[in-house]
């Protein structure tokens, strides 16, 4: 990629796309874009600052696509049928995958790093983005959500770091089977769990990524990942593991724990709450420990760590009610999310998006059961539709069903079709020393209703 190429990324807005389009057009590419979120009128703060970055943005109806030179880049779940691509189909268009344009940046890095598993991975990304970060080391990061370290005023939607060609650290997605196009230098794998495919299918995936890497790093507590154990560096609570926590207290505003590595014990720190997030923790230990930093160097840097935009992320407090925003949306994140808020005490209201009706039919039963076990007595759970941007997908499995499965499970659940229904009986529901979460993935504007109830929560303590 030493020549200036034009890339057209259709869905440019999306968390996997925005950032590989910003390392794109950092390294002196055009970068053209369509989103139909920009065609609905949504998160129009987004669009703007792709504009002042200098990318120009279209209708998702063809019009962008106006030569055969331009590269068009677009998940692989884009229809054949969208104007975009019909117009590239017709001109003769390059077409790369999301997937094989970032693994092209990461298979051509000095060193890589590739973070893959069904949770965790963002955090993970993140954490190593930062430890090598402070280490000096200049890397270019590519990660599924904003982190928070590196953003601010100029640059809000942080999801990406561009730094030099000698390091490069991304998140790998196993969903469409991608992950198998990564070569990595160091290959963590988080967890294994259900969320898009089969366990045998993502145990098969993982396990050949982790084949490929010089050193692999794997999750000691999680049985799903127990093939993966043997030869390679492991971390977690377990007794077994390489990189060991242990004395783990979770606090108010984070947590605390030791980090046993080698038989030397270091204190840590982290601004993120959980048990989830100290493994991430480790798990970004092991794999910089790897790459040449050391561990007490390690664990300083991520007593900075900020965390991510919508992991465990506090809106604000009104009224003595805090809202935390989330992006947990399978059984393993929610299981996680409430693990960690019902580890400090008072009543939780849930307000809960699911991420579609293909999730729902995959794995309706499996998330219903994580809210079950995961509230408390008295904790509630507020459910409205899937979130749903057009297409031909089977809406027959809804967040009916979901709720129903939670009841069943002696959880406390309803279902109102539309969110400002299900925000509105959280305000007047909501009383001191609650804590509302809001859950959900593949939609921004989740994070302005978090924001909108924080303003409904301080009119309500106004009164």
């Amino acid at each position: 990629m030493t020549d200036a190429k034009r890339y057209f990324f259709c869905g440019i807005a999306g968390s996997g796309m925005l950032p590989l389009a910003m390392i794109v057009r950092a390294q002196g590419h055009e970068v053209w874009g369509s989103d139909r979120n920009l065609d609905q009128g949504r998160v129009g703060d987004k669009f703007a600052w792709l504009e002042q970055q200098g990318v120009r943005l279209f209708a998702q109806d063809g019009s962008g696509i106006e030569s055969g030179e331009q590269i068009v880049v677009a998940s692989a779940a884009v229809e054949a049928t969208v104007p975009d691509i019909v117009r590239a189909t017709g001109l003769g268009c390059q077409r790369m995958t999301r997937a094989e344009l970032n693994a092209g940046l990461f298979n051509a890095a000095g060193q890589s790093v590739g973070v893959g598993g069904t949770s965790g991975k963002s955090t993970v990304t993140g954490m190593i983005g930062w430890i090598l970060h402070q280490a000096g080391r200049d890397p270019t990061v590519m990660n599924g959500a904003v982190m928070r370290n590196f953003a601010g005023p100029d640059n809000p939607f942080a999801s990406a770091l561009v730094g030099g060609a000698d390091w490069y650290v991304s998140e790998v997605d196993e969903s469409d089977g991608s992950i198998a196009l990564y070569q990595p230098d160091v290959a963590v794998v988080t967890n294994i769990s259900l969320d898009h495919k089969s366990l045998d299918e993502l145990q098969a995936l993982f396990g050949d990524f982790a084949a490929k890497a010089g050193t692999a790093v794997v999750n000691a507590d999680d049985e799903e990942s127990a093939p993966l154990w043997d030869g390679n560096v492991t971390f977690g609570f377990a007794d077994e593991a390489d990189v060991q926590a242990v004395d783990f207290e979770a606090l108010t505003d984070g947590s605390r724990f030791a980090v046993l590595v080698d038989g030397t014990q270091h204190v840590a720190s982290l601004k993120m709450p959980g048990r989830h997030n100290a493994a991430n923790a480790l798990a970004a230990i092991a794999a910089t420990r790897a790459l040449g930093v050391p561990v007490a160097e390690a664990v300083a840097a991520l007593a900075e760590f900020a965390g991510l935009a919508r992991r465990y992320e506090v809106i604000g407090t009104a009224g003595g009610v805090t809202v935390i925003d989330d992006f947990a949306h399978n059984p393993d994140k929610v299981a996680a999310t409430l693990a960690a808020a019902t580890a400090l005490p008072g009543r939780l209201l849930i307000f809960f998006q699911p991420h579609g009706y293909g999730p729902l039919k995959q794995m309706g039963k499996e998330l219903a059961a994580s809210f079950a076990a995961g509230m408390r007595d008295g904790d509630k759970l507020f459910v409205c539709d899937p979130v749903y941007f057009g297409g031909t997908v089977d809406r027959s499995t809804g967040s009916k069903a979901l709720v129903f499965d939670v009841i069943s499970g002696s959880g406390y659940a309803v279902h109102m079709s539309r969110r400002e229904s299900c925000g509105e009986a959280i305000v007047n529901e909501a009383r001191p020393g609650d804590r509302v979460l809001v859950l959900g993935a593949r939609d921004d504007t989740l994070t302005d209703f978090a924001q909108a109830l924080l303003r409904g929560l301080t009119n309500e303590a106004g009164q």
